[in-house]
């Protein structure tokens, strides 16, 4: 269906802070994607997913929103926007954007409001509470990344505020009809000037509902509510979506790690069109945990849902680091994108990217995910294509994983992308095809993807020897340099193929 076009397209997300600097000032900005997008274009991709471009404080490098309507001027300007979304539209590739409805900062107009007085116009937009009868935290909730308690004093005032992450980053409570309102408000914004969609942050937290009990066992983050509430908002908000001639797309961040968790999401194709499934990113490089994942997404989502691959993005470590060399992080491309699924191919991945390693005077992330949003080495020579000192250092060896240097040399991992998304968008099977485990060998996952004119069968072996499947076919690509377009059954060590067999 046309208004599916999410369905067959390959998303790139760009952490605009490390992805390309234009101005020289060591932090990435609007301009330089936009002087990137030929490479976007030649590269192969179809759409791309910007992480929080916002007014912030960067408390939490975008995630702490102070104005949802506006750029943050680290960035550009809403006119530096625009021309962005001209430019890739020019070009073919649609445009999507991070949106964060959890919390704002507690710079937002909103906040500084509702902290001024407890009878305050949008007193209720947050979460308040009194301290127990002993004098206690309201609950034992604790924020994210072993930041303390979930609840932070307001002194002027002398309630309790609720903070899932950061202090800086109030949570909104949308138990209140003006919340879901005004932030309905902010999607319209960005969909009148025709952007084609967003990634919706941490999208379950939005369901809490006004009773807050205590954990049964205390000293975790609470990240994974999975209220009822939370599907009344996602069908208003896909109201919203639909209502506007673009065929606008939401992707969920949904902190469940359950497939079954996760298709609740979807609702009756009335809540989100596509929800994160993160198991895969923490995944090790094994048969049986890949194996595992390709099933349960088949089992839980089945024919009705379309799953969402993903196996890095701007909280995990890069594949690189994560499966240990290269034959495996080149295998692992071909598991992201010959699975069925719309995959999200997170910015440095396709040069393949380890992550940087960061000193301790060097580290600015709250979370310790600076590793993984090193700036993206253009070109060789110094500097890279940045300012004289980026914002986070580079990864080792940049100058050989730049993308100068693997544009000019065959076989590398970014050439190997290129074919393989090539591939893709060539293939009916590929793109929309069903999907089906096969039966294998110990040591390899095998599953055929097929459609109306097209089988095809893909083949992965995590083990480090040669395994014998049996397969016999065309070889279409293979992950490992040199290897025979005719597919004899025997995959090499760490090898990724994908095989047409009738």
């Amino acid at each position: 269906m046309a208004t599916r076009w999410w369905e067959s397209a390959v998303f790139y997300q760009i952490y605009p802070r490390s992805f390309a600097d234009a101005d020289g000032d060591g932090v990435g900005d609007l301009q330089g994607i936009i002087d990137r997008l030929e490479y976007l274009a030649w590269l192969g991709v179809d759409a791309i997913w910007l992480s929080p471009i916002f007014t912030s404080p960067m408390a939490d490098f975008g995630y702490d929103v102070a104005d949802y309507c506006d750029i943050d001027p680290v960035f550009g300007s809403l006119a530096d926007f625009e021309a962005l979304l001209d430019a890739a539209h020019r070009r073919g590739i649609r445009v999507t954007i991070d949106w964060v409805p959890n919390h704002t900062s507690d710079q937002h107009p909103w906040f500084i409001d509702a902290r001024s007085s407890r009878n305050a116009a949008k007193r209720d937009w947050y979460v308040w509470r009194d301290a127990t009868s002993e004098g206690n935290l309201p609950n034992n909730w604790e924020a994210a990344w072993n930041t303390g308690p979930a609840w932070t004093l307001d002194d002027s005032t002398g309630q309790y505020y609720l903070h899932l992450f950061l202090p800086e980053q109030p949570d909104l409570n949308w138990a209140n009809p003006e919340v879901e309102a005004a932030m309905l408000d902010t999607l319209r914004f960005w969909l009148d000037r025709g952007v084609d969609g967003f990634r919706a942050d941490v999208i379950n937290l939005i369901g809490k509902g006004p009773e807050l009990p205590n954990l049964a066992a205390a000293g975790s983050p609470i990240v994974d509510i999975d209220e009822p509430r939370v599907h009344e908002h996602l069908r208003a908000i896909r109201r919203t979506l639909d209502s506007y001639p673009q065929a606008p797309m939401m992707v969920g961040e949904i902190v469940l790690y359950d497939p079954g968790q996760v298709r609740a999401y979807y609702g009756n194709d009335d809540e989100l069109q596509l929800g994160f499934n993160f198991r895969p990113t923490d995944t090790h490089w094994t048969a049986a945990g890949f194996r595992e994942r390709i099933d349960e997404v088949h089992r839980e989502l089945g024919t009705d849902h379309w799953p969402v691959w993903v196996l890095g993005n701007h909280d995990r470590r890069r594949q690189r680091s994560r499966f240990g060399n290269e034959a495996r992080t080149r295998a692992a491309a071909v598991v992201l994108l010959a699975s069925r699924g719309t995959p999200y191919l997170y910015a440095g991945e396709e040069l393949g990217l380890p992550d940087a390693e960061v000193p301790p005077h060097r580290v600015v992330d709250p979370g310790g995910r600076d590793g993984c949003r090193a700036p993206i080495p253009w070109i060789s020579t110094a500097g890279h294509g940045w300012g004289p000192e980026p914002w986070l250092p580079f990864v080792d060896d940049a100058a050989e994983l730049s993308v100068e240097t693997q544009r000019e040399t065959s076989g590398s991992m970014l050439d190997f992308y290129r074919e393989l998304l090539a591939l893709r968008r060539a293939s009916p099977a590929l793109r929309r095809g069903s999907s089906r485990l096969l039966d294998s060998p110990e040591g390899v996952v095998a599953w055929r993807r097929y459609s109306e004119g097209q089988d095809l069968v893909v083949a992965v072996n995590f083990t480090e020897s040669p395994v014998a499947t049996g397969l016999v076919g065309n070889r279409l690509i293979s992950s490992c340099q040199g290897t025979d377009p005719h597919f004899d059954g025997t995959l090499s060590a760490d090898e990724a193929t994908i095989v047409q067999t009738g």
